[in-house]
């Protein structure tokens, strides 16, 4: 077996902390083990039992809120203000799920042949949950609230770099009594559990490479998936945007998590009519971002996750300027310890370089000034990925058929790309398949089994 060392290295310090090997056969048997039983226990109940389960863990979240930051904080930099919107967050998804999934959830009736005929929507049973270290927990709760009150049961893989986060949910689920072991998997590993017939589905958020990886263990195996992976949103701004407001929103969207988020803005497409103007408030805006250790008051942008990941963008940083963008704002590490990099602005930016045909997790935003609304709305499309988009115009009812035409799963006009507990969320191309949130969501890892009565 290969071992997969789960370690801590303070982002804000460099500072090495705790480490973790990964587990041995007889651990993850164990915790397969344990996640069936789950399983088998919560399928028995009643389903307003299982969503008072989900919506109790809204007030342990709360409770928890200062330690989870402070636990966020330390090992993948986020700031101590976001990190506490992170946990409520997920608390106002437990009650949002818990009160409407057995709504979305309740059986179809649909006319046939059949004196009645009904489409109910039953559990699966173990779904392995691979999950990232950008939100380590709201990514986790998004999935699993739903699938609680579904009737599902999960075991959790959490990223290598934040080992705590995945035994601080764990113990999240202990204190409503649900048994969510987390183990850790090494790479040579998950297709054991993905192979386990007691694992019915797997559910992954993370790269486009570990989605292709993981899809095709899943296929392999006939096993259910859904990917939310990676993304370079468009932000497209047409001559008759509200230039102001876009600039301002702009800069909010691409600096979420530090710029390390899938569903930030990383592509801004501009008109040419209102490019100066937008490109001098939007500088203006990223500029108001203040970088800094993410427990100090004010800060904004913490450091990045890992120092692999801030050299692979600062690489790419450096071969698109040497490809011919130009450089406005940062570009350059910061010195002294720990992962830090400045908001960063390149314009003149064009297809064949990385800052626009690869996805830049981090804080580095990029303008390409466009002639018109059709070349803005071709470029928006340009590449492999289809996650979020989001359009500013004074006149959403004539760009219409041009949205539907976008390759993305989640299309904003007027507002940044988020995730809402209300909606479906998810993307397609190299961004993944599949659905979380909403009602489509929470029936994604279920089975939709037909009922006929003669």
């Amino acid at each position: 077996m290969s071992v997969w060392t789960y370690r801590v290295v303070d982002p804000t310090t460099g500072l090495a902390g705790a480490t973790f090997p990964t587990a041995t056969a007889g651990e993850v048997d164990h915790a397969v083990s344990r996640a069936w039983a789950t399983f088998q226990h919560l399928r028995a109940l009643p389903m307003a039992e299982r969503a008072a389960k989900v919506v109790a863990l809204a007030p342990v979240l709360r409770r928890r809120a200062d330690e989870l930051a402070a636990l966020m904080a330390a090992e993948m930099g986020k700031p101590l203000p976001d990190g506490r919107a992170e946990i409520e967050k997920c608390a106002v998804t437990c009650e949002y799920v818990a009160e409407h999934g057995p709504r979305w959830l309740a059986a179809e009736v649909l006319p046939s042949d059949a004196s009645k005929s009904w489409v109910q929507y039953d559990p699966m049973g173990v779904v392995l949950a691979i999950m990232p270290w950008n939100f380590p927990f709201w990514q986790l709760i998004r999935f699993a609230g739903p699938a609680i009150v579904a009737g599902n049961s999960f075991l959790l893989k959490h990223a290598p770099n934040t080992p705590g986060c995945g035994e601080a949910i764990a113990s999240l689920f202990a204190e409503i009594g649900v048994d969510a072991p987390n183990v850790r998997l090494g790479h040579d590993q998950i297709e054991r559990v993905i192979a386990d017939p007691r694992v019915a589905a797997v559910t992954l958020t993370g790269s486009t490479a570990a989605g292709r990886s993981v899809a095709t263990l899943a296929a392999r195996h006939l096993k259910r998936s859904v990917l939310e992976l990676g993304g370079s949103d468009p932000f497209v701004v047409l001559a008759d945007a509200d230039v102001a407001v876009a600039a301002k929103t702009a800069a909010r969207s691409r600096l979420v998590n530090g710029g390390q988020s899938c569903i930030s803005a990383k592509r801004f497409i501009v008109v040419r009519a209102v490019a100066e103007a937008f490109v001098e408030q939007f500088t203006a805006a990223l500029q108001a971002y203040h970088v800094g250790p993410p427990t100090e008051p004010g800060v904004l942008v913490g450091p990045m996750a890992r120092a692999d990941l801030r050299e692979g963008l600062h690489d790419q940083v450096i071969r698109s300027l040497a490809g011919g963008a130009r450089l406005a704002l940062g570009g350059q590490p910061m010195p002294g310890p720990g992962c830090f990099y400045p908001v960063t602005l390149l314009l003149d930016v064009k297809p064949g370089m990385p800052a626009w045909d690869e996805e830049l997790f981090g804080p580095v935003a990029v303008v390409r000034v466009v002639e018109d609304e059709a070349e803005a709305f071709v470029a928006a499309s340009d590449g492999p990925y289809g996650l979020g988009a989001s359009v500013w115009t004074r006149d959403p009812d004539r760009v219409a058929a041009q949205i539907a035409r976008m390759s993305a799963g989640c299309v904003f006009v007027n507002g940044m790309v988020k995730s809402d507990v209300r909606l479906p969320f998810g993307g397609t191309g190299d961004s993944g398949w599949g659905k979380e949130l909403g009602p489509h969501g929470i029936r994604e890892l279920t089975l939709a089994r037909t009922v006929w009565v003669a």
